[in-house]
């Protein structure tokens, strides 16, 4: 790993973050799978965290990387592909996001209907009006039929047919059918993430429509168990629901919760003193059970003897050194990113886009980039040697994620 020191400039301690955000920030990393015991596959990442933002393909799989042990990004691949455990869809706020197939028609349902009338905008600034609309949605599914092909292979096809494809023309009808219901993304061909038809893919979906009010208490309770402590607005914004929707949605769950002096909600505890948050995983269902567990972590945060370090500030484990991908769903799930990015937040969004950057003891503290086979770190501030030795650590736990190279040795 190549390193780039802090400017001199910035003193250690500077931000202004209280005890009481470092204990949520504690409490959110811990919902997020970023301290406690790790997920053993990537289904465990995706089903705590109900949708992980995948417009970037390796933002995506970086996500599962740091919250899991020993996975690859070709399992990733192979969940995709193979075993169609994971897909990739237009979900919360009309955002490409990696899901578990088994949750996929659900958030479809909750998250899709507010879409359709900002996309048919889109295509008709495109030059599809409707009726073009919906000719190119059924000959996507009439091509679809033949089996899963890549966007490319698409484009060849609905241009053969006379489908305006030029601009954003494309990616607004693929926007369009997967709102339908009529497409997702499925397997890997090569490096290229094809398309397939969603209900020879998944399924079809269930008959009925689902209760409203059961159906937002479930996206509540899914919410919680991966963005514990939150609020109705956290929740509205991450989904991308009205507030009133997310309002009921907490309200349906009410008897499991517990509000905080500080206003945010939890779920609430059962007598073994776990939450249970039915993510559906293997692992640990709850938000906030592992927040309190570390007071036997190492220092460096390597995870060779746990995932966490104690902060006497907080009494409560935050996350160890770790490098995060692009778009990391820490970044995506409350309504601020300030306790997390503080002052460095212009260096990490820029335009909407959201670089890999460096947590250390639940702040950024640097940004972070793939060049070649090489991972290269630049501080923003000035870190311990422990904690650079895990950051470096971490580095070539990303390398091998990635499958790159080692370095020559001079």
């Amino acid at each position: 790993m190549t390193n780039s020191a802090a400017p001199p400039d910035v003193a250690a301690g500077e931000g202004g973050v209280t005890p009481g955000q470092l204990r949520v920030t504690a409490e959110r990393a811990a919902a997020q799978l970023l301290s406690g015991p790790p997920a053993a596959r990537a289904e465990e990442v995706a089903g705590r965290l109900l949708a992980i933002q995948g417009q970037d393909p390796r933002g995506a799989r970086l996500a599962v990387r740091v919250r899991s042990q020993g996975l690859s990004a070709a399992d990733i691949d192979h969940a995709l592909t193979a075993d169609r455990t994971l897909v990739i869809s237009w979900l919360n706020r009309g955002t490409l996001h990696l899901v578990r197939s088994a949750d996929y028609w659900m958030l479809h349902r909750l998250t899709t209907p507010q879409l359709e009338t900002g996309c048919a905008r889109r295509l008709a600034q495109e030059g599809i009006p409707p009726a073009a609309a919906d000719r190119a949605a059924g000959l996507i599914e009439r091509f679809l039929g033949d089996g899963p092909l890549t966007r490319a292979q698409l484009a060849g096809r609905l241009q053969s047919a006379g489908v305006r494809t030029e601009g954003q023309a494309l990616v607004f009808l693929l926007f369009l059918t997967s709102l339908r219901g009529i497409t997702v993304r499925g397997p890997m061909i090569g490096k290229q993430h094809a398309h397939v038809l969603a209900r020879d893919w998944l399924g079809a979906p269930p008959a009925a429509d689902p209760d409203p009010g059961a159906a937002l208490g479930w996206l509540a309770r899914r919410y919680l168990a991966g963005h514990s402590p939150a609020t109705d607005r956290d929740l509205a914004k991450w989904a991308g629901l009205p507030l009133r929707d997310a309002r009921r949605a907490l309200r349906e769950i009410g008897g499991d919760l517990d509000e905080g002096e500080d206003g945010l909600v939890r779920l609430a505890r059962r007598a073994d003193g776990t939450a249970g948050a039915g993510d559906g995983t293997s692992g640990a269902e709850d938000g906030t059970a592992r927040v309190a567990d570390g007071a036997s972590r190492t220092e460096d945060g390597t995870g060779r003897s746990g995932r966490g370090h104690q902060d006497p500030r907080t009494e409560l484990a935050l996350p160890p050194p770790r490098l995060l991908g692009v778009f990391d769903p820490l970044l995506h799930g409350w309504q601020s990113r300030g306790p997390v990015l503080g002052r460095h937040e212009p260096e990490i969004v820029r335009g909407g886009m959201f670089r890999s950057f460096a947590l250390v003891a639940g702040r950024a503290a640097g940004t972070w980039s793939v060049t070649g086979d090489q991972v290269s770190l630049t501080l923003l501030e000035p870190v311990s040697a422990a904690h650079r030795r895990a950051l470096e650590a971490d580095a070539e736990d990303v390398r091998r994620f990635l499958g790159l190279a080692r370095p020559g040795r001079t």
